[in-house]
């Protein structure tokens, strides 16, 4: 349905058209009762007969309209003309992403900004068990002022659809394999899409890693001469590194793409606030507040797949603690100044133990370890054991014959070797 500026729905006067979407057309108006612009969304003419498209043009305004968060866009009213529903939301000053990806990749610190904060905006979704599937770079805006919102919630899938449904009304199952619904995102469906199977909350998460990585190199992380082949390259292969590209990146960026993009749901982030947590770390962002979330790189160079969630800074201190009182020297109560490199003492972190009843959280005990091990070795009055030596030391203290370690002359010829000047 195209409109003429001047044209009134209700309250809302036709000001100018901004642009088209898959399932309507978007126009700049005037709330004339509180004098302020707004953005409406139509739905299209030819789409207007369209029962299904109605109601998930319906679907859409319900599932946005529950959320409030500054990373999604705002539903600010609902409405029909001549039969055809439309959708008063925010009016938002920028550009979308895909408009910006056209001119060049983002920087890496403004990339990982977006990213955290789409992550930020879908959180918010997922807890009130709203899944987008379908983001893409034109389903997310950026504001001049440097925000990131989240937009066109027209696929969500509600995967407790009696939330948000009106009294009497049953859930709506709209075919994932209908026209246009699969052609336009194709190149950030998760494999579970492409196979037509469940998705939820990983799903849209897979799609914010694919978006990662093309905001930082400038090419889909999946890309095939037809739909055909990029769906295929989503099922089997994997997207050439980030490194490839040339440009310099933050350490550890890759470990979370790569983990983003899992063809697993299973080995993927579960949550979109852990992704938020993992980005900002990256970056600095959660640096002086907890620690960070860390991917974990094996001997192959490949990351593995460790991830652990934000663990409490009192759980850490014990165990650095606990490290403190098997390697220094016996009856050193209190803290010491600074010591020359060659007098410095001697630390080492034992590895956690999952004493939980989730067997995913052993991945969380191993970054956590790595985590504390790289912390402490930025303090200059600490030299942290080297891993193969701290296997060592860990294999001694299992021993019930090497007890206690301070005194048996392996775990004293081992730390003076490791070359920290004395047994301690």
């Amino acid at each position: 349905m195209s409109l003429k500026p001047g044209t009134r729905l209700g309250r809302y006067e036709i000001v100018a058209p901004l642009g088209a979407g898959g399932m309507g057309e978007v126009y700049r108006a005037r709330d004339t009762r509180l004098g302020r612009d707004v953005a409406i969304k139509v739905i299209r003419t030819e789409l207007a007969r369209d029962r299904e498209r109605i109601k998930r043009f319906e679907q859409e305004a319900r599932a946005a309209g529950a959320l409030n968060h500054p990373n999604v866009c705002t539903i600010l009213d609902v409405g029909t003309h001549d039969g055809s529903p439309f959708v008063v939301m925010e009016l938002l000053e920028g550009e979308s992403l895909r408009h910006r990806l056209k001119q060049s990749p983002l920087p890496a610190r403004k990339a990982i900004d977006c990213a955290a904060q789409v992550a930020h905006g879908l959180a918010a979704a997922h807890e009130k068990d709203i899944v987008h599937r379908d983001l893409k770079p034109e389903n997310l805006f950026l504001i001049k002022d440097g925000r990131a919102k989240v937009l066109d919630f027209g696929l969500a899938k509600l995967t407790r659809p009696e939330v948000l449904a009106p009294a009497g009304e049953t859930a709506i199952s709209i075919a994932a394999t209908e026209t246009g619904a699969i052609l336009g995102t194709v190149g950030y469906m998760a494999p579970e899409q492409v196979r037509g199977q469940r998705a939820d909350a990983r799903t849209d998460l897979f799609a914010l890693g694919a978006i990662l990585y093309e905001l930082l190199i400038g090419k889909r992380a999946f890309h095939g001469a037809s739909y055909v082949e990029t769906m295929n390259a989503i099922l089997n292969d994997e997207p050439p590194p980030l490194s490839s590209s040339g440009r310099e990146m933050p350490p550890g960026l890759e470990a979370i793409v790569r983990h983003c993009l899992e063809k697993n749901p299973a080995e993927r982030f579960q949550r979109a606030r852990d992704l938020a947590f993992a980005v900002e770390s990256v970056s600095g962002g959660a640096s002086g507040r907890t620690l960070g979330a860390t991917a974990v790189v094996g001997r192959t160079g490949r990351p593995s797949r460790r991830w652990w969630r934000p663990a409490s800074l009192g759980g850490a201190a014990v165990v650095i603690a606990a490290g403190v009182l098997l390697v220094l020297r016996p009856g050193r109560q209190t803290p010491v100044p600074a010591k020359p490199v060659h007098e410095r003492s001697a630390i080492a972190v034992l590895p956690f133990q999952n004493l939980s009843a989730e067997g995913p959280n052993a991945y969380f005990a191993g970054g956590l370890h790595d985590e504390l091990l790289t912390q402490l070795a930025k303090v200059a009055a600490l030299k942290v054991i080297s891993r193969p030596s701290f296997v060592t030391v860990h294999t001694l203290r299992l021993d019930p014959r090497w007890d206690p370690i301070r005194e048996h002359p392996r775990f004293k010829a081992l730390l003076a070797k490791s070359g920290s000047g004395e047994a301690r």
